[in-house]
């Protein structure tokens, strides 16, 4: 199983990013997924989540109204649009699949930088 996460870089606050997580071995649809992030000396939070048709979705109040997750499952993606980006978004982000059954996010991607600055 593989999740390669893209899409970081380097941007100025209020501007906007396109995270991109391709997946590979594994059935995506039948997979829920998520994007989490780790800044500096913090833990690993929950941003996003998508359920396995990309009609439920979940935010964290922090990025609610600014951060759009979606997925396209013909082409086993997952997305997260971040819109109106702030300093403390800076972080790597992670893209996470689970069982749909299950509530633990079994595979991870590797992670993509995401820097705003003020």
């Amino acid at each position: 199983v593989q999740l390669q996460a893209s899409g970081g870089g380097l941007v100025q606050a209020g501007g906007s990013l396109r995270l991109s997580c391709v997946v590979s071995g594994l059935a995506f649809d039948k997979f829920p997924m998520a994007w989490f992030r780790q800044a500096p000396g913090q833990e690993r939070e929950f941003v996003a989540a998508v359920r396995r048709r990309g009609f439920e979705t979940d935010y964290a109040d922090s990025v609610k109204g600014r951060f759009t997750i979606s997925r396209d499952n013909t082409k086993n993606t997952v997305y997260l649009q971040m819109n109106d980006l702030k300093p403390e978004d800076t972080a790597v982000y992670y893209c996470a699949a689970r069982e749909f059954y299950s509530s633990v996010w079994k595979h991870w991607g590797q992670g993509t930088q995401v820097t705003v600055s003020s």
